[in-house]
């Protein structure tokens, strides 16, 4: 029974270490002659209240281990958003008219709502590789690339990572690095920083194509605190350069006494924006840096995972997020698994919900909500089993809710009686299978 109980406790912390590790599920062992394939899948649901973003997610992770403890993995990722996003213009109490990204047509939104883009829609195809193997007896190395492409937006990769163990295998030191570059190609174009919205079909307002670079470096240490439990800490860098703009988003030109957007008529028989409109506009950099830390606590059976992140950047946003799962095993073959989640940030230092008119332009703004200050919560519960034939399947339900604070000296006049953050309401439902060849 001594014994029993001590595999246990070592297959738990083997998850765990893997898990801490990045590299997901462990692989499970096989004799060196026979090499096997370990699959992922994962078919995923997230969709927002008010017919709002709802995505659509296929992914699949394969693993294969070679002899020596060299693994190749390859990922695919498979999404279709659509519905509706705020375009980040403010409420008003008549309708308001706005042209599309294209510049081609015009949508207009009642009187009293969000004002959102119904034409907010995508396919995105990510695709990673990555090669991972000993260097060494203490030794592991591994290299990866990344890409995805969406209809607008190309992004690819490279990274690397090295980590080294110490004291018995008990401790781990591991460092990585990645490099990518991100193209936009905005429909339309990317808008001039400030740019008036223009009437359809008029030009003088858009640019091409841009860039931006990305740098980030991760710093870490596992440590084995005893049969029962690990921990980890990390350290990581995150360096942005080139264009973070997000060139569909816009803020609303107001008069300094009421709050309420001005007015606008278009040309003679042209149709466009019934009132005045900005295209927003952020920093060419932004640095960040954050502390992770992650804890697994094997129990009798079940297993507590908990972890902390701090981040900061130089856009004066600070976040805290706590993240906090029980497996709690159900009989010899299934298990329960809840799951909560909070996370809150502090607004960066160019947000805003409008321009004022009259008032010199700031160098940088945007009334992206997601540059503001808000909390939000995740909290759900997996359920997972073992099929007849060994391998694993998982349902999770998750809820997620996020809710906003506007400070109020950003509030002018009649904005101070209206709803001004986009709040939001989501449903996460995920079906996963894992299987071995």
């Amino acid at each position: 029974m001594k014994k029993r109980n001590t595999q246990s406790v070592s297959t738990a912390l083997a998850a765990a270490t893997c898990t801490l590790l990045g590299s997901g599920a462990p692989v499970p062992v096989q004799a060196q002659e026979d090499p096997a394939w370990n699959f992922n899948t994962a078919l995923l649901y997230y969709g927002e209240d008010n017919s709002r973003v709802n995505d659509y997610s296929f992914s699949i992770l394969a693993n294969r281990l070679f002899v020596d403890d060299r693994v190749l993995s390859m990922g695919l990722t498979l999404d279709t958003l659509t519905g509706a996003t705020p375009n980040g213009a403010i409420r008003q109490d008549v309708p308001q008219t706005f042209t599309r990204p294209s510049g081609n047509a015009v949508y207009t939104v009642p009187a009293g709502e969000l004002p959102l883009d119904d034409t907010f829609h995508d396919t995105r195809a990510a695709l990673t590789v990555g090669w991972e193997q000993p260097l060494g007896r203490l030794w592991k190395g591994g290299v990866g690339f990344s890409g995805s492409k969406e209809f607008d937006y190309l992004h690819l990769g490279i990274n690397g990572n090295i980590a080294r163990d110490f004291n018995k295998r008990n401790t781990t030191l591991s460092a990585g690095v990645s490099l990518s570059r991100d193209t936009w190609d905005p429909v339309g174009g990317a808008p001039i920083p400030f740019a008036p919205m223009l009437d359809v079909g008029a030009t003088g307002n858009k640019l091409g194509t841009e860039n931006k670079d990305i740098l980030d470096i991760v710093l870490g240490v596992t440590q084995v605190v005893s049969r029962r439990m690990i921990v980890q800490l990390n350290y990581s860098f995150s360096d942005n350069s080139g264009y973070l703009t997000d060139p569909y988003k816009f803020l609303s030109l107001v008069d300094g006494a009421t709050g309420d957007t001005l007015t606008r008529t278009p040309a003679p028989g042209a149709a466009g924006p019934s009132h005045e409109f900005r295209f927003e506009n952020r920093p060419q950099a932004r640095t960040k840096h954050s502390l992770y830390g992650q804890t697994k606590y094997y129990m009798n059976g079940k297993v507590l995972d908990a972890s902390y992140r701090y981040m900061t950047d130089d856009w004066e946003i600070d976040s805290h997020t706590v993240d906090v799962r029980l497996r709690w095993p159900l009989g010899e073959s299934s298990y329960l698994e809840p799951h909560f989640r909070f996370y809150t940030q502090t607004a960066a230092d160019f947000y805003r919900i409008s321009l004022v008119d009259g008032v010199e332009l700031p160098a940088y703004a945007s009334s992206d909500y997601r540059l503001g200050e808000f909390d939000a919560t995740t909290a759900g519960l997996k359920f997972g089993w073992k099929t007849g034939s060994g391998n694993e399947m998982s349902v999770r339900v998750e809820t997620y809710q996020q809710n906003g604070t506007i400070p109020p000296q950003l509030l002018i006049g009649n904005q101070i009686g209206r709803e001004t953050y986009p709040d939001l309401d989501a449903l996460i439902v995920q079906f996963s299978y894992r299987f071995s060849r």
